[in-house]
């Protein structure tokens, strides 16, 4: 993996960009039949977090790993968990609000500081003066036993910066706005893997352990949480018990999600991912978490915790529910924003330091991108994943998997072309879904134009409707069908 040295690998980009920036392309207009010049400009980059990383040049494994926030980031050293934790959430609250006040309930401390200002490209480019870019590669060492990568770093230092990025030769790269957008997918499905795994009390992956009660005890807050002189600690408000004085709640949860039936093509059969023997989730994709952050959560909970657990959950799903609409307002982003902030510091108030990792505090700063970049359609990774996804299922050549990629890409652009100007054959713009969901005849007499019959029956389970539920259903085709409106109007 290139890592820090996709630079290099990216100058031809560069090149390119910078010609079509500069020296104009001429380019035909096919509706005037028109010559016009062209320019090309790169909007933003979009990757997963380490990869922002990687292009920017900013370390995204220190302190100081928010590149938003920059050198203004709020984090604190866990000593028993060995982990970085940004919470400091109550800083982006208005000046008044109680919660600043508030010591026991959060770190300790009173918070009287500002939000951080995000950087210029201007001010960005002034922290990189005197950076010296290297590529050269590390010789690799014969010396067996643990890596020495700690050990290296320690010797030269932190460097927050560690490369200027050569997408500052880009003439108008420093006057962006938006440059390296964060990526709403890997923040959702890392906010959603650690609320989930912690409600589940997963021993693996649950930010709720011995290791943070202790930390707990260190910072000197939430003392009914500490564990005792003998590592054993009560269980918190959110942690889904499944014995019979609790009333089994996580099987109530787990058996939620497996009964849970999605519509074809809207999600994958999440039930599979559901094992009640083990009484976990395995096996989740990204879409997965998405699917469940936005939609089951809410309803999987609301009869397991408490109250005021549930409602801070709920505030959670429901941002990110918002911010992936299709179309946003800056005035909805801007209450969007204000509200989330104080649902950060009610999660702060409940739950472990450990779970505020830096993609948990990333979620602070996608409101402020989305009224810059527009919807999350065009910014998130989804496409891209699906789009790497098929070029890896060209690769046959383990050894020579970039050739694999080019051949296998050569040979079905060819084959799409020609078989578009063969009749009678099943291709890929005209094969049915894999389920028989095309409309029925509307000409026979069961059909309407109002509610077409789409799909096949699951089954011989009929009900018969109540005369209030008739008439409800009347009323509603009467207020809510476009063909019904010139009728009543």
């Amino acid at each position: 993996m290139p890592g820090n040295d996709i630079d290099v690998y990216l100058q031809p980009l560069i090149q390119e960009l910078r010609e079509l920036w500069y020296d104009v392309v001429q380019t035909l207009e096919s509706s005037k039949n028109e010559n016009f010049k062209m320019r090309a400009a790169l909007m933003w980059t979009i990757s997963n977090f380490p990869g922002l990383g990687n292009l920017s040049g900013w370390n995204t494994y220190t302190q100081f790993a928010c590149p938003t926030c920059n050198f203004d980031t709020d984090s604190c050293r866990l000593k028993h968990s060995r982990k970085w934790c940004f919470m400091g959430n109550r800083r982006f609250l208005e000046s008044g609000h109680r919660f600043r006040l508030q010591r026991v309930h959060f770190n300790g401390k009173i918070e009287q500081r500002e939000p951080p200002i995000a950087l210029s490209g201007s001010d960005i480019l002034k922290q990189m003066e005197g950076i010296n870019n290297s590529f050269e590669k590390v010789p690799e060492s014969n010396a067996k036993g643990k890596r020495t990568r700690g050990k290296i770093i320690a010797e030269d230092g932190l460097k927050q910066w560690r490369k200027r990025s050569t997408f500052f030769d880009l003439p108008y790269w420093k006057s962006k706005l938006l440059r390296h957008n964060l990526d709403l997918m890997h923040i959702e499905k890392n906010v959603c893997e650690n609320v989930i795994y912690t409600l589940l009390n997963d021993t693996e992956k649950s930010k709720d352990n011995l290791k943070a009660r202790n930390d707990l005890r260190k910072m000197g807050i939430r003392n009914e949480l500490w564990a005792d002189e003998n590592g054993s600690y009560r269980p918190a408000l959110f942690t889904l018990l499944n014995t019979k004085k609790s009333g089994f709640k996580k099987d109530i949860f787990l058996q939620t999600l497996k009964n849970v039936k999605m519509p074809d093509g809207y999600a994958s059969n999440i039930s599979r991912c559901v094992d009640l023997k083990q009484q976990n989730l395995k096996s989740m994709k990204r879409h997965d978490f998405h699917i469940l952050m936005q939609h089951l959560l809410p309803i999987a909970i609301r009869n397991v915790l408490l109250d005021k657990v549930t409602a801070v959950l709920i505030e959670l799903s429901s941002f990110f529910r918002q911010l992936c609409a299709k179309s946003l307002s800056p005035l909805d982003l801007d209450r969007l924003q204000s509200r989330y902030f104080i649902t950060m510091n009610h999660l702060e108030m409940l739950f472990s330091p450990t779970l505020f990792t830096i993609m948990v505090h990333l979620t602070c700063h996608l409101a402020d991108e989305a009224k810059l970049g527009g919807p999350q359609q065009c910014q998130w990774m989804y496409p891209i994943e699906r789009y790497l996804g098929h070029f890896k299922s060209y690769v046959r050549n383990m050894s020579q998997p970039e050739g694999s990629i080019a051949e296998g890409y050569l040979a079905e652009d060819a084959l799409t072309f020609c078989s578009q100007y063969i009749e009678g054959i099943e291709i890929r713009f005209n094969r049915p879904r894999h389920v028989d969901n095309f409309p029925v005849d509307r000409g026979s007499a069961n059909s309407s134009s109002i509610f077409p019959q789409v799909g096949n029956g699951l089954g011989a389970v009929t009900f018969e409707l109540s005369p209030m539920e008739k008439r409800q259903a009347h009323l509603y085709v009467l207020l809510n069908c476009p063909q019904v409106m010139p009728f009543i109007t």
